[in-house]
């Protein structure tokens, strides 16, 4: 591991504000062209947006629609590129689209799936086809009125552990990644950035300095420039609120389905975490304050609303057993409508003073990789050490160097190794840490070695590893962002979990 943190005395190449995707993403790539890079994040490693998609890896086929054919083939592109190189959390997924007559035409929707099969060169995955409900599997579930639908390829991404992959990364390359630290006060001196941090655990500041500055700070960015760095910006984001609902399992087979609205809007109902279903999600224009946002009784009606147009059982709002939020810092191209406003991103570059100032509006979870190659493209001329060759497309990112073979094998290896691991949890090792599941499981010869059962199959060597080596800091980190595994304890294993977190961080 090279480490590229320099002396007290020298300035970070690149200091970056904000943990979720973006600014993962951005840390790895430079630092693995050679740039010193100093993370921050106010709270945890994809806290917020980055944690609250809908856990896609897609090209958006409903972006289509509103004529954006180059984020959608750059999406496709980027979706078979980060199949490759994170099997462990992403993994292809098939999309069943009933036709609806009082949405949109057969031909419109047959129309925009042939564009979606062949916008980018490298499409491996199964390219769609026309089904028929009333004899195809897939629509077993759905009302009898529904009698013609389509079948298509997209990924899932479990995608708070995809932030968390990339700052690993970046850290094993010689990133500094500090969670729960909130930039207070930044300015340009003598051709620098000036900044100063506050550790939230402690309440202590300190001063750095760097030679550029990355806003990565998602619904953050635009308050990040008026009130903390007090920098005009011609640009603005616009701020839309996502919300999804869990709720039992609905139907059987490992497929997905997309369901049109009247409203013209889409709505995913997903296979989740094995015994459940996710459904989502709104659109809903947000004016308040970012950290603030969680789902509204209408939206939950809304979604439930809109699976039961197409599902025989229907859904109903006391089957929620969960609901979370995420806010979408957009691009504001002016759009009226919420739904309709670029999924695009748009980096912004100020060079007053000779101290870089990128911020970055917009984007999506799926592009994230490219978006960082442009961000350090945009950044090269002024800060000549990121200049480097582009290389995170191939590479892989931890966990996700399989060697030979796929999933199904990696899995069978690591049965093989460790035979006593109970089926599930090696599955579920496998599927969140990849061959990083090896050290987890480290010299253990039994579920004894593993230490302490907290709940489930939680043990505490795994506990352990998060606090680690991923820096897991709070019970919520364990059990929604490093897993979901808070949707399969019970409240007595969660005070198990919360416990032991709580006294191996103090």
């Amino acid at each position: 591991m090279s480490d590229s943190t320099p002396s007290p005395a020298q300035p970070y190449d690149l200091l970056i504000v904000g943990g979720g995707v973006n600014g993962a993403g951005i840390a790895r790539d430079a630092v693995g062209r050679g740039a010193s890079v100093l993370l921050v994040e106010q709270d945890d490693l994809a806290n917020y947006t980055s944690s609250a998609s809908t856990k896609l890896i897609h090209g958006g086929l409903r972006y289509l629609e509103y004529y954006e054919f180059r984020l959608v083939r750059e999406a496709l592109t980027e979706r078979e590129r980060l199949l490759k190189i994170a099997p462990h959390i992403i993994w292809p997924m098939r999309f069943v689209l009933p036709h609806s007559r009082l949405v949109r035409p057969a031909w419109m929707l047959r129309a925009g799936l042939f564009l979606y099969d062949h916008l980018a060169s490298n499409m491996t995955l199964p390219k769609s086809r026309s089904v028929d409900l009333r004899t195809h599997s897939s629509g077993r579930p759905l009302k009898p009125e529904y009698k013609k639908g389509f079948v298509y390829s997209d990924g899932w991404v479990q995608d708070s552990r995809l932030v968390v992959l990339n700052a690993l990364d970046a850290a094993e390359r010689g990133a500094e990644i500090r969670t729960r630290t909130r930039l207070i006060k930044g300015t340009r001196v003598n051709g620098l950035w000036e900044a100063v941090l506050e550790d939230r655990a402690t309440g202590k500041t300190s001063t750095v300095r760097a030679r550029a500055l990355v806003n990565a700070a998602g619904p953050w960015v635009a308050r990040l420039l008026s009130d903390t760095l007090h920098i005009p910006n011609s640009k603005s984001v616009r701020l839309v609120k996502g919300s999804h609902i869990i709720v039992p399992r609905q139907f059987e087979g490992p497929q997905a389905y997309i369901f049109q609205n009247p409203d013209k809007r889409i709505v995913f109902a997903i296979p989740y975490e094995q015994n459940f279903t996710l459904i989502g999600t709104t659109d809903i224009p947000w004016t308040d304050d970012p950290g603030s946002v969680s789902i509204t009784p209408e939206e939950v009606t809304y979604l439930c609303e809109s699976v039961n147009r197409y599902f025989q059982i229907g859904v109903r709002e006391s089957d929620v057993v969960m609901s979370y939020a995420g806010l979408r810092p957009l691009y504001d191209d002016a759009s009226a409508n919420a739904s309709a406003v670029t999924r695009d991103y748009v980096l912004d570059l100020d060079t007053t003073d000779g101290a870089p100032l990128l911020s970055i509006f917009g984007g999506k979870i799926t592009t994230y990789r490219k978006l960082a190659e442009h961000a350090l493209e945009k950044l090269a001329p002024v800060l000549p050490v990121v200049s480097g060759a582009s290389w995170t497309a191939s590479e892989a990112l931890p966990g996700g160097d399989f060697g030979e073979g796929n999933f199904s094998d990696a899995l069978a290896r690591l049965r093989r190794a460790a035979p006593w691991l109970p089926e599930q949890l090696a599955w579920r090792l496998m599927r969140n840490y990849g061959s990083r599941a090896y050290e987890i499981v480290g010299a253990s010869t039994s579920m004894q070695d593993m230490g302490e059962l907290l709940g489930g199959d939680l043990t505490t060597r795994e506990v352990d590893y998060l606090i680690e080596k991923e820096w897991a800091r709070t019970p919520e980190d364990v059990l929604w962002r490093r897993s979901k595994l808070g949707l399969h304890l019970n409240e007595a294993e969660k005070n198990s979990v919360a416990d032991y977190v709580r006294k191996k961080v103090s």
